[in-house]
């Protein structure tokens, strides 16, 4: 069996953070699409997304927004964190080869249930593109 990393709830503190980076591309996009069935012509079809707001095609907000999910269960807190609620807001697009930065930060801890809530956020080129909150029930430490 594969050994975890991550925290218990007792380990985690204010401001303890994790980020990760991820350039989009192509094949993101198309899998994305293929396991969320989102095949909007925005995010699939060049020719149609030059005619919107956009003047070309981007990324689905989700994928983008599925980087924080990542962290949450792999790294803060990680294995056996339960995710209950998630509330993002959408600032700007990102397309096929912007490197994304997910950041998620710890900003609360409520005793009773292990509750932790964390500010998300993920960045291309310094720019905010996602930002919102995420609270989990962290693991508690097996002592």
């Amino acid at each position: 069996m594969a050994e975890y990393a991550g925290k218990c709830f007792e380990d985690l503190e204010i401001g303890m953070a994790h980020e990760t980076h991820h350039t989009i591309t192509e094949a993101d996009i198309e899998a994305f699409a293929s396991v969320s069935g989102d095949y909007n012509p925005l995010h699939m079809d060049e020719e149609f997304a030059k005619g919107t707001i956009f003047k070309g095609r981007i990324a689905h907000g989700a994928l983008t927004a599925s980087y924080i999910s990542g962290i949450l269960g792999n790294d803060l807190p990680g294995p056996g964190a339960i995710f209950t609620d998630l509330a993002l807001q959408f600032k700007r697009p990102v397309r096929i080869g912007d490197e994304v930065i997910a950041r998620a930060e710890v900003s609360e801890k409520i005793e009773k249930g292990a509750r932790v809530t964390l500010s998300c956020k993920c960045m291309v080129n310094g720019k905010t593109v996602v930002e919102g909150q995420a609270k989990v029930v962290a693991p508690r430490r097996k002592d």
